[in-house]
Order: structure tokens, then C-alpha cells, then sequence
């Protein structure tokens, strides 16, 4: 009885929070944070891949691609996006030619760096409308979140 309770309640949790993840994504929360990447007719994966590449200079594409999870297809068709825009460059690997080697552009760079800014700030106008102890236990909770996903990830085959 005890452990149908507690899968109970952990099926409530479950859609609780992605109720509230949901939310985050529908509302001004959203807008506040994406606002500039949409004025640059960025997508959001658009955008991930630029902060990622950022992060990873000269990073092979299949990197890339298993950092989101998605095939490296889909990696193809938003770096060549990005490419036609000026914001990434794509080389062959100096010994497979089979790889291809990411870099920001002057402009993706300038962009990557313009894009986080703008996040922090906003994330920063969120952050100021809470107390301090609201925010520890936000990110205390995101944290216990990421590390538990990593681990059920790594469990799973």
C-alpha cells in the first residue's frame, strides 16, 4: 500500500513539474528570455548551437549532436542555417575527412555574446522579484533535477 502511495505521488510530482517546466515555456518568462534570439530570426536550437559552439570552439558536428541528443542530420540542416547567415564556419578535420570541425564567425561570436547578455538580464530582472532564499531553493532544486535526469539517463540503456 505504502509503495503504491509513493508512485502515486511521484506521478503527481511528475506532472507537476512538467506543468510548470511547460510554463516556463509559454509564458513572458519565455518572451524575456528568447525575445532577442526571435528578433534575429534565430530558432531556439539556432541559438543552443551557437551558445554551445561557443563554449566548444572547433567542436566536431557529431559533438554537437549527441550533446542534444537529436541525429546528425538535424545538427546539419541548423548549422547550415547558421552558416548562410555568417554566424559559423564548417572545416573538414585536419586527418578524417568524414568530420566536420564548428566555429563561430566574428558575427557568431558577436551574436552568442549579445544573446547570453540579453538572458541574463532578463533572467536577472526574474531573479530580482524573488528573495534570496527563493532563489537558493530554485537553483538548489534545478540542480538536484539535472544531476537526478544525468543519472537516470546514464541508467537507462
Amino acid at each position: 500500500m505504502a509503495r503504491a502511495r509513493a508512485s502515486a505521488t511521484i506521478t503527481q510530482d511528475a506532472q507537476r513539474l512538467l506543468d510548470l517546466l511547460n510554463a516556463l515555456g509559454t509564458t513572458p518568462f519565455r518572451k524575456f528570455v528568447w525575445q532577442k534570439s526571435s528578433e534575429l530570426e534565430l530558432t531556439y536550437a539556432q541559438s543552443q548551437v551557437l551558445f554551445y559552439v561557443a563554449d566548444h570552439s572547433e567542436c566536431p558536428m557529431g559533438e554537437v549532436a549527441k550533446a542534444y541528443g537529436v541525429t546528425l542530420p538535424a545538427i546539419t540542416h541548423i548549422v547550415d542555417r547558421l552558416e548562410q547567415r555568417g554566424m559559423l564556419s564548417r572545416a573538414h578535420h585536419p586527418t578524417d575527412r568524414r568530420v566536420y570541425i564548428l566555429d563561430l564567425t566574428r558575427h557568431g561570436r558577436t551574436v552568442a555574446r549579445d544573446l547570453l547578455a540579453t538572458r541574463l538580464e532578463a533572467m536577472e530582472g526574474v531573479l530580482r522579484r524573488m528573495t534570496a532564499r527563493e532563489r537558493n531553493l530554485v537553483v538548489s532544486g534545478l540542480e538536484v533535477l539535472v544531476d537526478a535526469s544525468a543519472r537516470a539517463q546514464e541508467e537507462t540503456p
